[in-house]
């Protein structure tokens, strides 16, 4: 839906479409929450303007590349992606397809809910923040690529099992996949400890779902029952900062995307993200991107905003 101009940020600008929410649908006669295609049978059902234009998933989306080049943005960096990259997305990134000609690559959608509690939690598919593109060479190549491929084997050998057979060793196929992806170089243990990886997890769920109610450290402390000084130090073992430059990410990143995908006022975005006004908000953005709300929706519209992986 495109909504009609209102005063604020980027006036002058043309109005443009909200980010367009995308939910997983299941092929027909398919089992629910996993599908696996390659990219040329992507190409074949898909409008590749729609591909292309910023889009919001709500699943996952794990591309493996065999051949040619493709670019792919996600949350304002693109990144250029070799054969042998391995394409990790998640549900809520913003992102789009470059120019799918002469790519070829296996791809694996999936709802975060299709997997086993503990492999989810093994994996960290819940991590917002992962890196999107992996490099796995040597033996983490191979093994991905085994992994993906029996994965697509078994997706496309629909009949040779009971339905409900099918959909168990699909899911410990996925399993295998993402605990490689997540894992390429054999690292499990989180940086502080069992515990601090922990408090840091807790945190991090609580910020993706409050930060646009609150900015305090203290207010998410007192909601998980720690003290402000122990969230601290397990986001700085777990993300690599501090709690309140988490925080402060987080609602940045989302300023950005509601900027440059919407068209949305100023004040508007100020009250989305739980800022008092839109003064506030755009002090906020400035300290934090280095420049202005208009400035930078105008640059990103403008095509010099991306950030080259």
């Amino acid at each position: 839906m495109v909504k009609k101009r209102q005063e604020g940020v980027g006036a002058e600008q043309a109005p443009v479409p909200e980010i367009r929410e995308v939910a997983f649908s299941a092929p027909a006669g398919r089992p629910a929450g996993v599908e696996v295609l390659t990219l040329a049978s992507l190409r074949e059902r898909a409008d590749a303007c729609r591909l292309s234009t910023p889009h919001r998933p709500g699943f996952h989306h794990l591309l493996l590349l065999d051949r040619g080049r493709l670019v792919h943005s996600v949350d304002f960096r693109e990144h250029v992606l070799a054969p042998g990259d391995l394409l990790w997305s998640r549900p809520g990134q913003v992102q789009h397809f470059g120019d799918l000609t002469g790519a070829e690559g296996r791809l694996v959608l999936f709802e975060a809910g299709f997997l086993d509690p503990s492999t989810a939690a093994a994996a960290r598919v819940e991590d917002w923040y992962g890196p999107a593109v992996r490099h796995p060479e040597g033996a983490a190549a191979r093994h991905l690529d085994a992994a993906m491929r029996a994965l697509h084997d078994e997706f496309g050998a629909l009949g040779g099992l009971p339905l409900d057979i099918h959909l168990e060793v699909l899911r410990h196929l996925l399993a295998v996949l993402v605990l490689r992806a997540a894992h390429p170089g054999g690292k499990t243990a989180a940086p502080g400890g069992c515990e601090a990886g922990e408090t840091y997890l807790r945190f991090r769920d609580a910020v993706e779902r409050d930060f646009t109610r609150t900015r305090r450290v203290a207010d998410y402390a007192r909601s998980l029952g720690y003290a402000p000084r122990t969230l601290s130090r397990a986001t700085e073992a777990g993300a690599g900062v501090g709690a309140k430059e988490f925080i402060d990410r987080r609602v940045l990143l989302e300023a950005k995307r509601l900027l440059a995908h919407g068209d949305q006022s100023a004040a508007r975005i100020a009250d989305r993200l739980g800022f008092a006004d839109a003064t506030n908000f755009t002090k906020f953005f400035q300290r934090r991107a280095g420049t202005t709300p208009i400035a930078f929706r105008a640059a990103v519209r403008g095509g010099v905003g991306a950030v080259h992986a």
